[in-house]
Formats: C-alpha cells, sequence, structure tokens
C-alpha cells in the first residue's frame, strides 16, 4: 500500500489512527500484516518529515525493521521495505549522527538496489539514494571509495532519471554536489566546472517561482565562489554575488535556510573584498554575518562559523580603518566562540590563539595592560593543548613569545624577553629549513635576541641575531613583501655592532641595507618614513666615522623627505624634526654655515613644542635645543642664546633624575654652559655652580665608566678658573690632582691624553707663577714635552703646545739662566709663529712671546741680531694691534722697551727718541686707574733719563724722569711688582739731579728711596745686584759729600753683595768691580797713612783710581792695595787681611784678563781656560798678569796651611802651574814656581795621601836642582824639600808641621767612620724607606745620606778635638743614632705595593690607594717619632730573588730585635676598640714580631694610638700585656724579655697553634727565629716537611724530646713528627688516680724511641740522615685517638 500525501496534517494524523486499527486487526501470521506495517511507518516517517517529532521516526525504523522481518526474500515487496528502512535508518542517522545507521542505511540500499536491476522503475531511486548516504558517509570518515561510488550512482541515477521527471532536478543537485565534494578532495577542476554546469542545468529547471529555485541559486553561487577560490576568476565571483542576492531574495526573514544565504553571500563579499579593497564589501560582508548570526542562536550548530567569520571580517576592518570599536566587538566574538567550546574541544586551541591575538592588537592600539596579559595568559593555555607534534604547536610558541615580547618591551620585564628567546627558538626547531614560515621564525627570533643585546650587552646575542637575520634575508628573495623588514632589522643590528666594535665593515653593510629598504618603499608606503630615519642614522654614524660630508648632506635630505611625509599631527613628526635638527648642527660644527645653526634651532624649538611635559623624550629635545643655542652664543655672541640654553639644560636636568643614563651628560653640558657664561660676564655664582655640577656628574660615574676621564678633566679645568678669580690654593691643588687622575685613565695612544698633558702643564705653570715650587714648572716641562710629542706637525692644536712649552721654557731660564731653555723656547716660538700666517687670532700672542725671548737672550749673550729681530716681530705685533685694539698699548710698550736695549748697545739718538714717542703713546692709552700705567711712567723715565745722562744733557728731561718716577712710586702700593723698580728709578733720576745741581736734598731722598727699594727686593731678584749697585753709588756720593764713615762701610758691603750677583760674565761685573775698588781704596786711605806701608807708596798713583777711566788702572789699585795687605797680614798675621788680600787680588786679576765667557765657574777655571786656548792676544794679556797670578796662589797656599782648606790648596795649585806655563825652560823665574808649585803638591799629599802628588813634588824639585847650581838662592831649600820628600816616599820619619799632622789625622777619622758604618749597616736590613723623603734606598743610598748630614760633619768637628780614646765610642754612639731604624708589623691586604712598585720614586708621591696609602701612614708616624729610616715586608724585600727573600726570612728576627721600634698597624681594631679578637693575632709570622721588638706601639685602624697610649712602648703598659696575653696565650715574661733559643721548645710551638699563612710552609719558616735557627728555605716543599726539617733541627740542637708529645695525623716526613702544627695542643692533666710509681716508670724509664732521639744532638746533616730511620713511637706517650 501506497500512502499519497494528504492535503493537511490532520489527514496525515487520521491516516495513522486508521492504520494502527488496522494493524490491530492483522494480528501476527495475517497476510497483510506487513502491508499495514509497512503502511504505517511509512506515514509517522512522513509526520516526522513535517513535524520533526523523534518518536514518529523511532518507531517508523521500528516498524519497518518488523515489515522487513515479515517480507521473506523472494517477496515482490521486499525491495521497497528494504529501501523505505534504509531511508528511515539515513533520516535518524542526519538527525543523531549515529554512524550505524548510516552503515546499515547503506547496506539496505545496496540490496535493494540489487533487487531493483535495470528497467526497474525504481531502480533511479535506489541508485540516488544509495549515492546519498555513501556521500554522507564520505562526509564523516573520509573515505575516498565512499565518495567515488557517489559520483559513478548519480551519474547512473542521472541517465535513468529523464529530463521531464520530477526529481531530475534533485538528482542534478546531487550530483553536482558530490563533485564538488570530490573537486575540495583532488582539486580536479573538471568536477567543478562540471558540478557548475549542471547547477546551471537545475536552475534552468526552477524558474521564478519555484519552490527549489532559491537551493538552485544557492548552489551554484557556491560552486561558483569556489571556482574563484581556485582559479581566481573575478567573473565567477561576481555571479556568484548576484546569484547569492537573488536566493538571499527568495529567502525572506523566517525562511529556514536564510541564514545560510546570509553567510554565504557574506563570504563572496569578504572574498571580493580581499581581491579589490573595496570598503563597502567588506561593510556589506559584516551586515551579512551579524544578520546570519542573528539567525544562528545559541546551540546553533553553525552559530561557531558565523561568529569566526564575522570576527575575521571585523579584525580586517580594524587593521584597514583603525575603528576600535570593531576590535572590541571581534574579541566579544571571539569570545563568545571561547564559550561555545568545552575543554577538550578540538576547536578550542585554535578559539584561544584567535582571541589572544585579538587582544593582542588591542594592547598596541590602547596599550592597556591587562589585554596583553590575558593575551599571554590565553597562548599559553593554546599552547599546553598543542602538545609537541601538534601541527599548529609552532604558531602559538611564534605567537606567545611575540606577546612576551610586547610585554618587555612596555613592562622591562627581562624574564619576559629570556621566555620568548626560547620559546621562538623552540618553534625554529619545530618548522625546519623549507618551511613557508621559517624565515618569520628566524626574522623574530633574530629580533628578540637583538632587544637582548640592548639589554645584556652580550655580544654573542647581537652576533647571533645577525646571522639569523641573514638566514630569514635569504629566504625572503627580491619581491617578498617582508624582504623590507629582514633588510631594515639586519641593518639596524649591524649598526649597533659597529656601535660597539667600531668595524667599519659593519656600517658600510647597514648603509647598503638600509638603501635597499629604501628602495622597497614606494613614496606612499607608510613604512618609506622608517626607511629613511634609519638611513640617515646610518650615514650620520658614517661621517662621524670618516667625515665625508656627503653622507652628513644625504643623512640631511632623506631627513627632510621623512618630515615631509610627517605633516602636522603625524606620530613621529617630532622624530624627524629633532633629527634633522641634530644632522643639521652636526653640519655647522664642520662647516660652520650659520644657515645650518639657525634651522637647526628652528627645528629644534618645534620639537621641543611637539614634545610636551610628560612626553618620554622631551628631556632629549631640551637638551639638544640647549646644546644648539649654546653653539649659536658661541657664534653670535648672543647673551640671551646662552642664557635661554642654560634653563633649558636646567629643565632637562629635572627630567633626568638620579640612576637616569643621560643625567651626567646634562650635568656636564649644564656646567658647560654656566663656565661659558662666566667666561663671558665673569659671575662667580655661575662658575661655582658649574664645578658643584661638575662634581655631582663625577659622583655619577664608576671606577671603569668610559667617561670618568673626561668628567675629572672638566672638572679639574672649571677648578683652575676658580682658582685664577679666587686665588684659592686649595682649588688649584685640586685641579691638579684631578688632572693626574685623569691622565692615568688616558694611558698612552688615548687620544684625548695631549689636551690632558697639556692641561696638567698648565696648571703646573700657574702654580709656579704662585707658588714659585721649582719642581711644578719641572713637571710643566716635562708633561708639555710629552704633550707635544703626541700633536703631529699637521695637528690643529699643535702651535698651542709649542707655544705652552715654549712658555714654560722661557719661564725656566728667568728661574734657572739656562741658555739651552731659552734657546729652545725661542725655536719653538718661531715653529709656533709659522703655524700661525698672518690673520691668524694667535699670532699677536706667538710675536710677543717670541720677541721677549729674543730680548732675554740679548739681555744674556748680547747678540745684537737677537735684539733686532726681536725689534722686527715687535713692530709687527704694532701692526696686528691697531689704534683703538685693547692690546695696542701693550704692543708699544713692548717695541719701547726694545728699542731702548738697542740704543743702550749702539746709541743712536732715533731709538732712543722713538722709544720715547711709544713709551708716551703708550702712556696716553694707559690713563688714571689703569694698572700697567706704572710700567708706562717708569720705563719713560727710564728712556728720558738715559737721554740725559747719555745724548742731551737737557734738564726738562730729567725733571719730566723725576715727575713721572714720582708719579710711578705713588701708583704702586707696598707689594706691587714694579714698586721695587720704580723706587730705583726715581733714586736714579735724584742722583743724577745731585750730581747737577748739588742738591743733599735729592740724593738723601734717593738714599731713603733705594733702602726701600732693597728692603721689599728679594734674594735671587734679577735687578738686585743693580739697585744694590745703585745704593753704593749714592752711599759713595754722600761720604764724598758729608765724609760720615758709616755711608763708606756700607757701601763697601753693598758693592760686595752686587759684585756676588753679577758672577763671571756679566755685562756689568766690571762696573761693579771698579765702584767697589774706588770705596776699598778710599777707605784704605782713610784708616792708614800710605807711606807707612812698606816705604814709600806715591799717592798719586792711585789718583786715578778715585775716579777710574780704565779697567787697568782700577786693577792696578786693587792689586796694590792687596799686596799691602799681604804685608800687613805677614805682620800681625790678622786673618781678615789675608781673606781680603785674595779677594782684592781675584779682583785686579778678573779685571786684567779678558771678559769670560758665560759658563766660566771662577777666576781659575778661566785662567786655565785661557792657558789651554790658542788665542796669542789672550796668552800676552795672561802675562801681563803673571804676577797677579803668583800673588793670588801664595796667599791661597797660605790660608790653606792655616785654615787646613783643600778647597784653597787646589786652586793654589792650578794658579801656579798656570804661571808655570808662562815661565818656560830659559825663564829666569822658572825655578822658583816650580819649587813653589812642588810646596803646595807636597802640602796637598799630606793631607789626601795621594802618591801622584807626592811623586810630582819630587818630579819638580829634581828640576830645579837641575836648573840651579850650589850657591844660586834657594838651591839649599830645594834641595831639602826633596830629601823630606823622598824620605816621606820610603816612609822614614820625617818632621812634619802641625796643619800637616792635623790632616793626616782627618783622613784617619774618616776612614773609622766609613769602618764603623759598614759594621753597622751589616746587621740591618738591606733596604730602608728614607722618612723624609719617602724614597727606598739600598745601602749605598744610605751611606750617601749620611756622608752629606751634618751628622757627619759634626762627627768630623768632634773627633778632631775629642780624645783619641774616646774617638771610636763617640763614632759608634753617631753611627747608631743616625741609622736607628723603625719596623713594621700589619696584615696583608689587596694591593700590597711591592720592590718595583716603588723603586726610584717617592711613596709620598704615588697614589694613596689599598696598600700604599697604608706605607705612607707607615713612614709618616716613623717620621713623627724622628726616626729617619723605616722597614716595611711589603716593599723593602726583592720577593723575585730567591737568595734575598731567603736571607731576609733568616736575619727578620734579628731585624726586629735590632729595631729601634716596631709600629703595629691594627686595621681592625675601632679607634674605641680592643684589640684581643683583631686578625692580627692569627697572622703566622706575628710571633717573630711581638716577641723580637725591645719597643712596640700599636695603632687603630685610623692610625691613632691604642687606647690614647702616649707611652713610647706600649709593652711597658700593665693593661696592654695582660691583653696580649690573654690573646696570644704568651705570658709577659716572655713578651717583655724573649730570648730566642730552642729552650721550652713544646711551649714555643704551642704559641704558633693559631697562627695563619698564605703558604703553609711559612708556618714552619716564621719559628725559625724563634728558635734561633738557620736553615734554608725551600718554597714549594711540604708544609709537613718544612715542619719535620725545624722539629728534627730543634732535637739535634737541645736534645728536647718533648717536641715528639702530640695529638693527632703522623707527619710523612717522619713517623714521630706531626703532620700539623696544631697536634701541639695542650695535653690534658693525667688521671689523679695514677700510680706514682707509673710515673717514676715513665720518668726513669723513657721508651726506646726517645732514648734514640736523645742521640740526635749532632749537626742537622746527621739529624736529617738520622731521621731517615724509622722510630717506634710509643702509644703511652702519643695520644693518638683511633681511627
Amino acid at each position: 500500500m501506497t500512502f499519497q500525501k494528504p492535503a493537511a496534517m490532520e489527514d496525515l494524523d487520521k491516516a495513522i489512527e486508521l492504520h494502527r486499527m488496522t494493524l490491530e486487526h492483522c494480528l501476527s501470521g495475517h497476510p497483510d500484516r506487513s502491508s499495514s506495517l509497512h503502511c504505517l511507518a511509512l506515514c509517522l516517517s512522513n509526520r516526522y518529515d513535517s513535524r520533526g517529532v523523534a518518536a514518529d521516526l523511532e518507531e517508523a525504523v521500528t516498524l519497518g525493521r518488523t515489515a522487513l522481518q515479515l517480507c521473506l526474500p523472494g517477496h515482490s515487496h521486499r525491495a521497497a521495505y528494504l529501501f523505505n528502512l534504509a531511508c528511515y535508518l539515513a533520516t535518524r542517522f542526519l538527525k543523531q549522527a549515529a554512524m550505524q545507521d548510516l552503515d546499515e542505511a547503506i547496506e539496505l540500499h545496496r540490496t535493494a538496489l540489487e533487487l531493483r536491476p535495470t528497467g526497474h522503475p525504481d531502480h533511479f531511486f535506489s541508485l540516488h539514494w544509495l549515492a546519498f548516504c555513501l556521500s554522507h558517509r564520505y562526509d564523516n570518515q573520509g573515505g575516498d571509495t565512499d565518495l567515488e561510488e557517489a559520483v559513478t550512482l548519480g551519474h547512473l541515477a542521472l541517465q535513468f532519471c529523464q529530463p521531464w521527471h520530477p526529481d531530475h532536478t534533485t538528482t542534478l543537485f546531487n550530483l553536482a554536489s558530490y563533485l564538488r565534494k570530490r573537486f575540495k578532495e583532488q582539486s580536479a577542476t573538471q568536477d567543478l566546472d562540471k558540478a557548475v554546469e549542471l547547477h546551471r542545468t537545475a536552475l534552468e529547471l526552477c524558474p521564478t517561482g519555484h519552490p527549489d529555485r532559491s537551493f538552485a541559486l544557492h548552489w551554484i553561487s557556491s560552486c561558483l565562489s569556489s571556482r574563484y577560490d581556485s582559479q581566481g576568476g573575478v567573473a565567477d565571483l561576481e555571479e556568484a554575488i548576484v546569484l547569492g542576492r537573488a536566493a538571499l531574495e527568495l529567502r525572506p526573514p523566517g525562511h529556514p535556510y536564510r541564514h545560510v544565504s546570509l553567510f554565504n553571500l557574506a563570504s563572496d563579499f569578504w572574498r571580493i573584498f580581499q581581491s579589490q579593497h573595496a570598503r563597502k564589501d567588506l561593510d556589506e560582508a559584516i551586515e551579512l554575518h551579524r544578520a546570519a548570526l542573528e539567525l544562528r542562536p545559541f546551540g546553533h550548530p553553525e552559530r561557531l562559523l558565523s561568529l569566526g567569520s564575522l570576527t575575521l571580517c571585523l579584525s580586517v576592518r580594524y587593521d584597514n580603518q583603525g575603528v576600535v570599536a570593531d576590535l572590541d566587538e571581534a574579541i566579544t566574538c571571539r569570545r563568545s566562540v571561547l564559550v561555545l567550546y568545552y575543554l577538550l574541544h578540538p576547536g578550542r586551541s585554535l578559539a584561544l590563539f584567535h582571541l589572544a591575538n585579538y587582544l593582542q592588537n588591542r594592547f598596541q592600539k590602547q596599550a592597556v595592560r591587562h589585554d596583553l596579559d590575558e593575551a599571554i595568559k590565553l597562548h599559553q593555555e593554546a599552547l599546553e593543548l598543542r602538545p609537541p607534534g601538534h601541527p599548529h604547536r609552532s604558531s602559538s610558541l611564534h605567537n606567545l613569545a611575540l606577546c612576551l615580547s610586547n610585554r618587555y618591551d612596555s613592562q622591562g620585564i627581562v624574564a619576559d624577553l629570556e621566555d620568548a628567546v626560547r620559546l621562538e627558538r623552540a618553534a625554529l626547531e619545530v618548522h625546519p629549513l623549507g618551511h613557508p614560515h621559517h624565515a618569520a621564525y628566524l626574522f623574530n627570533l633574530a629580533c628578540y635576541l637583538g632587544a637582548m643585546f640592548l639589554q645584556q650587552a652580550a655580544m654573542q646575542d647581537l652576533d647571533e641575531a645577525i646571522e639569523l637575520h641573514r638566514a630569514a634575508l635569504n629566504l625572503r628573495p627580491t619581491g617578498h613583501p617582508d624582504r623590507f623588514f629582514s633588510l631594515h632589522w639586519l641593518a639596524f643590528c649591524l649598526s649597533h655592532r659597529y656601535d660597539n666594535q667600531a668595524e667599519v665593515a659593519d656600517l658600510e653593510e647597514a648603509v647598503t641595507l638600509g638603501r635597499s629598504a629604501l628602495e622597497l618603499y614606494q613614496p606612499w608606503h607608510p613604512g618609506r618614513t622608517g626607511a629613511l630615519f634609519n638611513l640617515a642614522s646610518y650615514l650620520r654614524k658614517r661621517f662621524e666615522k670618516q667625515a665625508e660630508m656627503q653622507d652628513l648632506g644625504e643623512a640631511i635630505e632623506l631627513l627632510r623627505e621623512a618630515l615631509e611625509l610627517c605633516p602636522t599631527g603625524h606620530p613621529d613628526r617630532s622624530f624627524a624634526l629633532h633629527w634633522l635638527a641634530f644632522c643639521l648642527s652636526s653640519r655647522y660644527d664642520n662647516k660652520e654655515v650659520v644657515a645650518d645653526l639657525e634651522e637647526a634651532v628652528t627645528l629644534g624649538r618645534a620639537a621641543v613644542t611637539l614634545r610636551p611635559s610628560g612626553h618620554p623624550y622631551r628631556h632629549i629635545s631640551l637638551f639638544n635645543l640647549a646644546s644648539d643655542l649654546r653653539n649659536r652664543f658661541q657664534k653670535l655672541d648672543a647673551k640671551h642664546n646662552l642664557d635661554e640654553a642654560i634653563k633649558l639644560h636646567w629643565e632637562a636636568l629635572e627630567l633626568r633624575p638620579f640612576g637616569h643614563p643621560d643625567r651626567s651628560l646634562s650635568l656636564n653640558s649644564l656646567a658647560l654652559c654656566l663656565s661659558n657664561r662666566y667666561d663671558n660676564q665673569g659671575v662667580v655664582a655661575d662658575l661655582e655652580e658649574a664645578v658643584t655640577l661638575r662634581r655631582s656628574a663625577l659622583g655619577v660615574y664608576h671606577s671603569s665608566h668610559p667617561g670618568l676621564s673626561t668628567a675629572l678633566f672638566n672638572l679639574a679645568s672649571d677648578l683652575l678658573k676658580l682658582f685664577e678669580k679666587q686665588a684659592l690654593r686649595d682649588n688649584l691643588n685640586e685641579a691638579i690632582e684631578l688632572h693626574r687622575a685623569a691622565l692615568e685613565l688616558r694611558p698612552i695612544g688615548h687620544p684625548d691624553r695631549s689636551s690632558t698633558l697639556s692641561s696638567l702643564a698648565r696648571c703646573f705653570s700657574i702654580r709656579y707663577d704662585t707658588q714659585g715650587i721649582v719642581a711644578d714648572l719641572e713637571e710643566a716641562v716635562t708633561l708639555g714635552r710629552a704633550a707635544l710629542m703626541l700633536r703631529p706637525p699637521d695637528h690643529p692644536d699643535r702651535a698651542v703646545y709649542l707655544f705652552n712649552l715654549a712658555c714654560n721654557l722661557g719661564t725656566r731660564f728667568q728661574n734657572q739662566a739656562t741658555m739651552p731653555d731659552l734657546d729652545e723656547a725661542i725655536e719653538l716660538h718661531r715653529a709656533a709663529l709659522e703655524l700661525r700666517p698672518t690673520g691668524h687670532p694667535d699670532r699677536f700672542s706667538s710675536l710677543y712671546s717670541l720677541g721677549l725671548c729674543l730680548s732675554n737672550k740679548f739681555d744674556s749673550q748680547g747678540v745684537v741680531a737677537d735684539l733686532d729681530e726681536a725689534v722686527v716681530l715687535r713692530r709687527e705685533a704694532v701692526e696686528l694691534h691697531p689704534p683703538g685694539h685693547p692690546g695696542h698699548a701693550v704692543s708699544l710698550y713692548n717695541l719701547a722697551s726694545d728699542l731702548r736695549k738697542r740704543f743702550q748697545r749702539h746709541p743712536a739718538k732715533s731709538y732712543l727718541d722713538e722709544a720715547i714717542k711709544l713709551h708716551r703713546a703708550a702712556l696716553e692709552l694707559r690713563p688714571s686707574r689703569h694698572p700697567d700705567r706704572p710700567s708706562s711712567l717708569y720705563s719713560l723715565a727710564i728712556c728720558l733719563l738715559d737721554r740725559y745722562d747719555y745724548l742731551q744733557p737737557v734738564v726738562v728731561n730729567l725733571e719730566e724722569a723725576i715727575l713721572l718716577g714720582r708719579e710711578a712710586v705713588d701708583l704702586c702700593p707696598p707689594k706691587h711688582p714694579i714698586r721695587s723698580a720704580t723706587l730705583s728709578s726715581l733714586a736714579r733720576a735724584l742722583r743724577t739731579r745731585f750730581l747737577k745741581q748739588h742738591a743733599t736734598y735729592d740724593l738723601q731722598e734717593a738714599i731713603e728711596l733705594l733702602r726701600v727699594a732693597v728692603e721689599i727686593t728679594p734674594s735671587g731678584h734679577p735687578h738686585r745686584s743693580s739697585l744694590l749697585h745703585l745704593f753704593a753709588l749714592c752711599l759713595s756720593d754722600r761720604y764724598d759729600n758729608q765724609q760720615v764713615i758709616g755711608d763708606l762701610e756700607e757701601a763697601i758691603l753693598l758693592g760686595r753683595a752686587a759684585l756676588e750677583l753679577r758672577p763671571l760674565g756679566h755685562p756689568e761685573r766690571n762696573l761693579s768691580l771698579c765702584n767697589l775698588a774706588c770705596d776699598l781704596w778710599t777707605r784704605f786711605q782713610k784708616a792708614s797713612n800710605p807711606h807707612g806701608l812698606d816705604g814709600a807708596n806715591p799717592l798719586c798713583r792711585t789718583v786715578s783710581v778715585l775716579y777710574p777711566t780704565t779697567p787697568s788702572d782700577v786693577a792696578f789699585s786693587l792689586f796694590e792695595l792687596s799686596l799691602r795687605l799681604w804685608d800687613r797680614f805677614q805682620k800681625q798675621a790678622t786673618t781678615t787681611d789675608l781673606d781680603e788680600a785674595i779677594r782684592l787680588a781675584t779682583y785686579a786679576l778678573e779685571l786684567r784678563l779678558p771678559k769670560p765667557c758665560h759658563y766660566a765657574t771662577s777666576i781659575g777655571a778661566w785662567v786655565q781656560m785661557l792657558t789651554q786656548g790658542t788665542n796669542s792676544d789672550e796668552l800676552v794679556i795672561l802675562d801681563a798678569a803673571v804676577e797677579n797670578l803668583l800673588a793670588l796662589a801664595n796667599y791661597l797656599r797660605v790660608r790653606s796651611g792655616n785654615q787646613h782648606t783643600i778647597v784653597d790648596l787646589n786652586e793654589a795649585i792650578a794658579l801656579y802651574r798656570n804661571v808655570l806655563q808662562s815661565r818656560p825652560t830659559g825663564h829666569p823665574s822658572r825655578a822658583l814656581s816650580l819649587h813653589d808649585l812642588a810646596l803646595c803638591l807636597a802640602d796637598r799629599f799630606r793631607q789626601q795621601s795621594a802618591a801622584s802628588d807626592l811623586g810630582e813634588a819630587i818630579t819638580l824639585e829634581q828640576e830645579v836642582l837641575r836648573l840651579l847650581i850650589p850657591g844660586d838662592p834657594g838651591y839649599d831649600v830645594s834641595r831639602r824639600c826633596l830629601t823630606d820628600y823622598l824620605q816621606m816616599r820610603i816612609s822614614l820619619p820625617v818632621p812634619v808641621s802641625t796643619s800637616d799632622t792635623s790632616g793626616l789625622a782627618h783622613v784617619v777619622v774618616k776612614d773609622a767612620v766609613h769602618s764603623v758604618t759598614f759594621e753597622i749597616l751589616k746587621n740591618t736590613p738591606t733596604r730602608l724607606l728614607h722618612t723624609h723623603t719617602g724614597i727606598l734606598c739600598n745601602r749605598d743610598a744610605q751611606i750617601g745620606h749620611f756622608m752629606i748630614s751634618q751628622q757627619y760633619n759634626r762627627l768630623l768637628s768632634s773627633c778632631a778635638t775629642c780624645d783619641p780614646n774616646q774617638r771610636m765610642t763617640l763614632i759608634r754612639t753617631v753611627v747608631s743614632a743616625y741609622f736607628q731604624y723603625v719596623t713594621f708589623s700589619h696584615r696583608w691586604g689587596e694591593g700590597e705595593p711591592l720592590l718595583r712598585d716603588v723603586a726610584g720614586r717617592s711613596i709620598y708621591g704615588l697614589s694613596t690607594m689599598t696598600g700604599l696609602g697604608k706605607l705612607q701612614a707607615f713612614c709618616l708616624r716613623a717620621c713623627e717619632r724622628d726616626y729617619l729610616w723605616a722597614w716595611s715586608d711589603t716593599c723593602c724585600i726583592d720577593k723575585d730573588s730567591s737568595t734575598e727573600l731567603q736571607e731576609a726570612i733568616g736575619s727578620m728576627f734579628a731585624w726586629y730585635r735590632l729595631s729601634a721600634l716596631t709600629i703595629v698597624y691594627l686595621s681592625d681594631v675601632p679607634d674605641t676598640g680592643s684589640f684581643d679578637k683583631s686578625q692580627w693575632f692569627r697572622r703566622g709570622w706575628i710571633l717573630q714580631e711581638l716577641l723580637a721588638p725591645r719597643c712596640v706601639v700599636f695603632y687603630t685602624q685610623s692610625w691613632t694610638l691604642y687606647k690614647n697610649l702616649t707611652s713610647p712602648n706600649h709593652k711597658t703598659d700593665v693593661h696592654v700585656l695582660d691583653e696580649l696575653e690573654r690573646a696570644t696565650g704568651i705570658e709577659s715574661r716572655f713578651l717583655t724579655n724573649f730570648s730566642p733559643g730552642v729552650d721550652d721548645a713544646r711551649l714555643r710551638l704551642q704559641w704558633a697553634l693559631s697562627g695563619r699563612t698564605t703558604r703553609p710552609e711559612d708556618i714552619a719558616y716564621s719559628l725559625f727565629g724563634i728558635f734561633n735557627l738557620h736553615l734554608p728555605i725551600l718554597y714549594g716543599e711540604s708544609a709537613e716537611h718544612a715542619l719535620g726539617r725545624l722539629l728534627a733541627e730543634i732535637i739535634s740542637q737541645s736534645g728536647d724530646i718533648s717536641v715528639v708529645d702530640w695529638v693527632g695525623e703522623a707527619s710523612p716526613f717522619h713517623n714521630c713528627f706531626p703532620a700539623h702544627i696544631s697536634s701541639y695542643h695542650p695535653l690534658p692533666s693525667p688521671p689523679t688516680h695514677s700510680r706514682p710509681e707509673e710515673e717514676l716508670l715513665m720518668v726513669v724509664d723513657p721508651p726506646t724511641s726517645f732514648k734514640a732521639l736523645r742521640k740526635l744532638r749532632t749537626s742537622p746533616a746527621r739529624s736529617l740522615q738520622i731521621l731517615r730511620h724509622p722510630l717506634i713511637r710509643s702509644n703511652t706517650t702519643h695520644h693518638v685517638p683511633a681511627d
């Protein structure tokens, strides 16, 4: 029975009721029961299709099975029953997705198909439904055979279904569906094309109004979309959209499939948007997806699909339009998706992944931390759901790493960055080379490593990042969309590596890559701005390296383009303004084009405006703008620019608080500006503020900071300025120390070393100028030379360094008068002048200084060419400073001064007139209160006085000179530098007027002025001799006028003083000699009658001397006067007469000889040079002075005999030789000269015992006897002398004078002193520190100090007068006292100075860091206690010499015992603390350092006396002894009176229990002195071996066997000895119950081994030999614990 569809549902319900009633009547076995079951099942199935009641379907299946069971095979309706039951099961499968239903339905359809062969009217239906079921099984299980069979069956079904068949359309639909599925599986285009054609045919069969037309439109649209996805034909997509719209119109609201049409149409709009990027398409897609989503409520099976698609569209619209609402909605949708996925749902990980990505995007937009934190959490959860092997695990690793990297960027959590690196490495491992995402993962990992490098500065991270970027770039060839990023970041990393390693190749590659990156971005591309920025940065760096201006120019052009791409409102506009300003400023620094600087300032201001308060980079813009404003100030001298720069720097500094990496830069720059403002305006507060800021900047730098040396240098420079303003020495001293520290940080090769050397030299030069410390000037010269060596000829600063060194050498010349300094200064000034051509701003300084040096050289050597050149230079200087220039007056003054000197050399009226004219012009430019007006007044007065004296004795000139001189004196208060010169000048003018007008008041005033001038002119002043000379002249004049003898006496004293200041070679020495000679002769005339001296001496012969006309007249008078004094000395033996005779004879001789050269040191030396010369004229002059020479030699010989002065005797010998040279063989007086010389040589032999002198004396006397014959005068005297000399040679007793005996005794005393000195020093340390100088001295140096000491000289004098029996005692007392030394005891720490650190250097001049400071304090304490010598175990031993080290260790106890004092420094004991816990007592060497010295003083950590004890020996303090006894366990009797030796050996070993040494074997070595043992030091041996040798020697020396009574481990050296000294801990008391007889037995009968040990009292070698044999230990004696 076949049920026909009723017209209404009630008909179907009624039919079902009727079928039920029929079934009730057809009981089991009824022939129609199967038909009733079948018909009822069919009706229930139909009702299910209409109402969807599952019970109807379940009942239909049950009834169908029952009907099939009743319809046996062969039954005519069996195929129909099979077919219908299969349909019910398939329907239930679609409802419940139970695969067994589908499998059973397929099997039933196959069976039905077999029963419906070809030609059967229902064959088509079986084919159709079997294909339908197979297609569904393919959908669920993916079996290719099912799909292939479905396609085959579909084709067969279509063949059997004619076009007019009512199911033809459905057949077309289904076959098209199968083909579309196969296309998706196999990508066979023909399948998809066939499906499209089938759908088109079906659409034609569904005209407008057909109920299935919407389906036809829908499916053909779907196929066209698929074909578009496969082939990209836009026409297919456009047709799909048209058809989709038509289908949607046929499915109005309420239609069950409207949501499908909405979704598919939306998907097509999404596709066309992706193709054409039309916003309207994306907007429509979103609206359609929203409508579809509304039709797919919670629980709808396709709601997830709609949510995912809508989210994707919203996300893309956000990416394109930046509308945050779209991103928010996408996140909301993704959250809804996530809610629909339970924890183990296979799609949950994907949902987590997408939501995390959207949250990350929103974080990048809004920077809301919780979005990023949630994204990380979601990615981590997704990662857990994607274990190793999951296809999408790498994506989770990659995106989680990206989120962590973002969080690091925003929060700076290093752990996030480290996790990002780790995760990206894991992702990279999952995607090996060849994977499409391999390049992206390489790129990201490289970026994270680059960030890690920026955080931790580990170069391996940067190197790896570069290699990864290179690999990524290789995988992104030309045309790859991400190639730009790889180019960009690789260049970025290379640039950073260049910043760190300065490899130019990296920078070059960065530039090349930057250019390539820029080429990939067209002008309209959003990434072009970044590419412009980066390439400009690389070019700027290359410019800074190579100084190629085209690089900087190109960088500027790139930044200009970047600025155009960043219009007002663009987020990167401030960066473009900033960097363009920076580059323009750099170009200004190199080319000084003001337009660049002006533009940089304008751009900088704009950048500051765009970076308001709170902007993270505002401080940078403020800083750069301030720097540019300072540059503009320096260029244009605009004060307001500097003020604004200071204000901006202050603001930038406030934005860079403590800890900010750029704070030090701001501090230094602000300090520089304030220093500049001080230079410009002179406000001291600015300079003080600059110093304060420099100090703050210095505090920011740690000891290894690369900017520390610059900070030290800058602070030193500002302190120097402050000193120049305030003259506070502390500032200058600190500047010097800072420059020294900077110099240490700038070793040889450092680019700034030369500037530091130069600045330090300048500081020393200034300190010399203010304090007069010659060592400062010496160091300034040394440093200046070193600085100059670092400035090659082409260096721009070389001229400055040449100039400064020349000035310092010129200053040293003025101080020391060493001509090589002046010559070198002149050469250096010449070189500097060549580097300062016409127009150079410093040319005037070079002209001035070179002119000054040449003028000084003329003053010293009198070479007119030097003066002429000085005048030429002075004239050019005047031209460089024309009228109106502030330096014009100086130029005029200097030229005038040199013209006066030229006049003095060549008295040409024109020279002096021009000098006066120039001085007048300079004076007009120096009005009242001008600081240099006194100089001009003084110099003009001198010139007028010269014109009066030498050219025109016009009184007007003299009167004007006096008026100018008075004004100059009035303007020079006390302590004015030229007050003395003005007083002298005025006095000279007044004396001149006195000589002209004879007004006594002028002379009186002149004397008073000169008296004041002499008082204020210190010794060593270059004009003091002239001042004394003039003063003497004035007093002589007053004596002539008033005859007051006191004036004459004072004139002579002053004349002598002037003469001493004018040594041989001085141009005015002869003048002083002449004047002094006049005064001396006048005094002689006054004191005695010349006629009473040895007969007549006509006065007329000396009248001319009163007003000498020639030096020869003066010389004659002086010599005559010396002869008179010699005569009186021979009569009265008045020593003063002899001294005066020698002095006058010397003066006379000097006047009779040619002018000596500047390097002749004495008259004797000058005479000797003349005799050795070849100039015949000079020899003639010398012959004329022989009488003078002979007399002077006689005087000196007599004085040497009277006063025992070897100097006089040596000079007498030299003069006798000169006389002898002028009396060759045949000269009548030669014999006398030979005899005189022999007498002197014999006298010298008696004093110095030089055999050569005696031999020469014998030879000379022998020649005398050959020249004379018996009876000649002098023959007998010479014969007796020769006999005496020969007797002296053969040691026969010869009568000697008292003076000779004294001379020999003097030699004996010296020998005795030397012998005692060597004897005493033999037992003292080889090297000692000299506490006064801080120099380490060996024994030769120690003896050298003694030989030049006052103690030595006094000792010689005392020995000459003391009792000979007491002489040795006196010598020992004095020498021992002189060489008393102090020893040092302390704990070694870090940086202890060794011998090589202090050798040849004063420790006081070294750094006070680490151990040097301790050593310096020790020496100072020794010096305070009046000890000259000090010894420390750190630097006074050459530890590189094993021999010296062994000798020192062996002698150390004796050194401490012989020391006058031992200073103990307790570095860990505070001032108020107690030393019982000090680590000093734990030192192994403490025993000998505590016990050996007889006198010990303790100092605490701050070098104050322990407990403020003022006792000279803390060992005598009872309280200190108690503390020492507690701390060491040593009884006080040993502490105060210890004797080294082997007594109480075991007790002494116990004292060393707590000692610790750096080298284990030192424990034994430190005890050698305690036991007074001398054993070899064998460093490298084991501690056990060293202790064993010590113990063996103790037993050998003493026989004391208590040392083998120990507890502990046996020594490998010998089993009777312990391995460690700690085994000698005191033994416990024996048990009280032990029996006395047992104790007696132990004493009386010791073990055999003890007996053997007693036999070891032999030599050390014998001891060691015996100990090679094993000794048996007694268990009853050795308390060795059981193992």
